[in-house]
């Protein structure tokens, strides 16, 4: 079950929020996609774990992920363990994917910190041919960290134009009604007294702003990205 792209996030709905556009983009653009999230959700303020089990499942369709998987991990309480890193692990393994989107180092939400450093480890760890998991052994060729709702000041090192794909990213967060209609918040997005679905539109449209983009998606990466052809960069300068 080889994807080329893995998506690791704390919570169901993570995923929808921060890179659902760039996995819809993927797959238009013929990639497998993955999605791989850590807890069910079940201290969640509003809903249910079993509600949004049934909330993600109908997601990943519209996203077109070639399978959705829960690692079982408890809500708020995900940590950096060895028991934890095995399980992620065996799941990167699983997925042999070529990239990990990983949620960004920083974050309001505990599991949202824990995720990432946990997935940044297992990456590591799962091409390790003595490492004490099950499955062939793989490491991951690059992560990317979702920088999508920062307010610390964080340049993006990439910005994916999702202009085409933005409706569906839409009808894919749409999903977690039970999570979000109503709703002025969530997660790492801060009230700016517009309904939740409106301030993922600025937001987003912010992004594909520094693009010259509709919408976008930021990511980051520790490295420096490597350019085949400068003649061929875009975002107009002036």
């Amino acid at each position: 079950m080889a994807v080329d792209i893995l998506a690791i996030a704390a919570h169901r709905d993570d995923v929808e929020l921060t890179c659902a556009g760039t996995l819809i983009r993927a797959v238009d653009q013929g990639r497998a996609v993955g999605i791989l999230d850590l807890t069910a959700g079940e201290t969640g303020t509003r809903g249910s774990a079993a509600i949004r089990g049934e909330e993600a499942a109908k997601a990943a369709a519209i996203i077109g992920a070639r399978e959705r998987m829960n690692l079982g991990l408890p809500d708020a309480g995900v940590a950096n363990t060895d028991a934890t890193r095995k399980k992620l692990v065996e799941a990167i393994r699983h997925f042999a994917p070529r990239v990990v989107i990983l949620p960004f180092p920083v974050g309001r939400h505990p599991d949202h910190r824990i995720t990432s450093e946990l997935g940044r480890d297992a990456c590591f760890l799962a091409g390790l041919t003595r490492y004490p998991a099950d499955g062939t052994p793989h490491r991951p060729f690059k992560i990317l960290y979702a920088l999508a709702y920062r307010e610390d000041p964080v340049k993006p090192t990439l910005v994916v134009d999702i202009s085409a794909q933005f409706d569906r990213k839409m009808a894919a967060i749409r999903c977690y009604a039970s999570q979000f209609d109503g709703a002025t918040t969530a997660g790492e997005l801060f009230p700016t007294g517009q309904d939740l679905y409106r301030l993922v539109e600025t937001q987003s449209a912010h992004y594909g702003s520094l693009v010259r983009a509709r919408f976008g998606e930021p990511f980051f990466t520790h490295e420096t990205v490597l350019v085949d052809d400068v003649a061929t960069l875009g975002a107009q300068s002036m």
